[in-house]
């Protein structure tokens, strides 16, 4: 989700780049943007210069190589879920108290590092495969913005150059973003199922005045995180609701 929040950002307040080649400067660019670049040229060349579909397997293929985080961050999430009850009473305990007395602050800190030591969950480690999917996904997505020889082909019924003159594919994106947001909200807290609403209409905005593909792109990667959802989020809570009914 945060991820999807700073590319919509990112696009809509995004101004004109030079095109990234293997001589751009930068550690940045060299090392993270550049390969992604690379990547989608290469396969584009593979299948007859359709970069429309280099970028649909590419955004799949880095799907596929980041499911081992998210998975362990998805279970990271889960233990933790598990535990919320328990972490509630003990905040109750310590509601007034804390207020009043730093110390009995510090004493709550002691009780909540205990129970996670207890049950073998670090807080933690929900965080951290995020912070390696961040950069992979950014990286992935100026390498489409700034790789000239996208703009220079079509795909389906688009100019990947241009905006969607149908606006199908923007609307598509918001649809699908919506869609897997909800399929998560049981994870967020009020104000981040706020974000349910509002991340749909700004990647409708976005995509109606970007190129189409980075809608593409937007279309692609929801999709594989609908279907990830699916199998390792919904279903889990599923059998879940079936196993706690008996």
């Amino acid at each position: 989700m945060i991820i999807g929040i700073l590319l919509t950002l990112t696009a809509c307040g995004s101004v004109e780049q030079a095109p990234i080649t293997s001589e751009t400067q930068g550690i940045w660019n060299h090392f993270f943007v550049y390969p992604m670049s690379w990547l989608i040229i290469y396969v584009a060349e593979v299948f007859n210069g359709s970069y429309g579909l280099a970028i649909v397997l590419v955004t799949i293929a880095v799907r596929l190589a980041l499911l081992p985080l998210v998975l362990k961050q998805q279970k990271s999430t889960r233990a933790l879920q598990t535990l919320r009850p328990e972490m509630e009473k003990l905040q109750q305990k310590y509601k007034e108290a804390t207020k009043k007395d730093p110390k009995k602050q510090q004493e709550m800190q002691k009780e909540l590092f205990a129970l996670y030591q207890q049950h073998g969950v670090n807080p933690m480690a929900g965080c951290l495969p995020l912070f390696v999917q961040l950069p992979v996904m950014m990286a992935f997505y100026f390498a489409i913005m700034r790789t000239e020889q996208i703009a220079f082909h079509n795909f389906l019924w688009f100019d990947l150059g241009n905006p969607d003159p149908l606006y199908l594919l923007p609307l598509v994106a918001g649809a699908t973003t919506f869609l897997q947001v909800k399929m998560t909200s049981s994870q967020l807290n009020g104000q981040m199922k706020m974000m349910m609403y509002m991340m749909p209409i700004m990647i409708i905005i976005a995509g109606i005045s970007l190129p189409s593909a980075l809608s593409l792109y937007w279309v692609v990667g929801n999709l594989f995180m609908i279907t990830q959802t699916y199998f390792t989020v919904t279903r889990f809570e599923q059998q879940e609701a079936q196993v706690s009914k008996v």
